[in-house]
């Protein structure tokens, strides 16, 4: 197995692109990258791409021939990928898949979503029916918002199941709100946000479902926005002129997949994220107790609890304790979703599992705002899932 790395990273704010149009997306995504190691876009020997939305509010197909379109790599092996909220991750799965077999040295992972107009505005009816596309048939008669609606559920187990307070989760958002204002790129960074806010049920803050626990506050964002990374192998650095210093290694990754079905399953133990969890810190050599840096998947703030426990920081059921405990602070034990997390940085969707591991990088390498880097760290992790805990990518990185 080669050593891969991480020789670049790119992101645009998240929140509103306007009227941005998909090819601009996709161009400034791999242009702005390669300008971050001052190469151009014909260094890069492969590619992946990662979007859900691109054709159902985009109205564009064929993603890899766009990137084809930037002068530099017409002609390269670059695919489209889809895996639901896991397509960003799965971009990167795909880019390291095809440096180990040999069709290049170097290549590029590319997630983005625009799910807002030319005008920053979203369709909160057309986003939630496009957004339903990714779950189960049988599972979605009778929900107006499916995924809330699902993930509602979700919550309403976690929390009968384990004898907690709708406010244990609530602190989730309340602590990734509070990482948000130091991060530049973070939608909700000039949002500041109380626990008593988010227990409050008025105005913006509301059930999302009736008879179930999900409120506002414990969403995630609708968000436009992209990030890109450049990934090597030792000869790949060697070609772009990045020092192993200067990068990150992806030292162990691994992908598995639930049934896309909820029910019938214990959501609470999700086997397949569990177990690409696990492949990875072996593939690295690393226990839960080396990770000082994680980014998970909190598409609702339940998922802050439940990925801290697959992250194995926390035993099942105490999750969320884990956060309520500081645990999961810049200066706690682990420092979780210092970027904001999927709550307060925002969810363009396929951006989001390669922004994860972009802001690991950054933190091992020392770059994020003072406010929010973990002293010392060397090791981080991702978890990024797809669907109702359906498919998850699972990476862990060192330095």
């Amino acid at each position: 197995m080669k050593r891969i790395y991480i020789a670049a990273y790119h992101q645009s704010k998240f929140g509103k692109l306007m009227g941005m149009s998909v090819p601009e997306i996709l161009r400034r995504a791999v242009t702005e990258v390669c300008a971050e190691i001052k190469v151009e876009p014909a260094a890069i020997d492969v590619g992946s791409v990662g979007a859900i939305c691109n054709i159902s509010l985009n109205q564009q197909g064929l993603l890899a021939g766009l990137v084809a379109d930037i002068p530099g790599l017409a002609g390269k092996p670059i695919e489209s990928v889809e895996n639901a909220c896991a397509s960003g991750g799965q971009a990167v799965l795909s880019v390291i898949q095809k440096l180990q077999i040999g069709w290049g040295d170097t290549g590029i992972a590319i997630g983005y979503e625009k799910m807002r107009d030319a005008e920053g505005k979203m369709d909160g009816k057309l986003v939630g029916q496009a957004l339903g596309y990714f779950s189960h048939p049988a599972e979605r008669e009778g929900k107006v918002y499916i995924f809330p609606h699902l993930f509602a559920e979700v919550m309403e187990c976690y929390l009968k199941v384990h004898g907690i307070p709708e406010r244990h989760l609530a602190q989730i958002a309340v602590a990734e709100y509070a990482n948000a204002r130091h991060n530049e790129y973070a939608q909700m960074r000039n949002v500041e946000l109380t626990v008593e806010q988010a227990m409050q049920i008025g105005g913006i803050n509301r059930y999302i479902v009736d008879g179930l626990p999900l409120k506002t506050y414990d969403c995630s964002q609708i968000s436009d926005g992209y990030a890109a990374l450049i990934l090597a192998t030792e000869e790949g650095l060697a070609k772009l002129g990045v020092a192993k210093k200067d990068s990150v290694e992806i030292a162990g990754y691994a992908q598995a997949t639930d049934p896309l079905k909820k029910s019938g399953r214990d959501v609470l133990r999700p086997a397949g994220a569990i177990k690409a969890m696990k492949s990875a810190y072996e593939m690295a050599g690393v226990r839960p107790d080396d990770v000082k840096v994680a980014e998970i998947h909190d598409c609702f703030t339940v998922m802050g609890a439940l990925g801290t426990e697959v992250l194995g920081k926390a035993e099942y059921g105490k999750g969320a304790q884990y956060w309520v405990d500081g645990k999961a602070s810049v200066d706690g034990e682990c420092g979780i979703n210092t970027s904001g997390g999927l709550i307060a940085k925002g969810h363009p969707i396929g951006a989001t599992g390669v922004a994860m591991l972009g802001w690991c990088a950054w933190q091992l390498l020392g770059k994020v705002p003072k406010p929010l880097q973990v002293k010392g760290a060397n090791v981080a992790a991702t978890f990024n899932i797809g669907g109702p805990i359906c498919a998850s990518v699972c990476t862990v990185l060192k330095y």
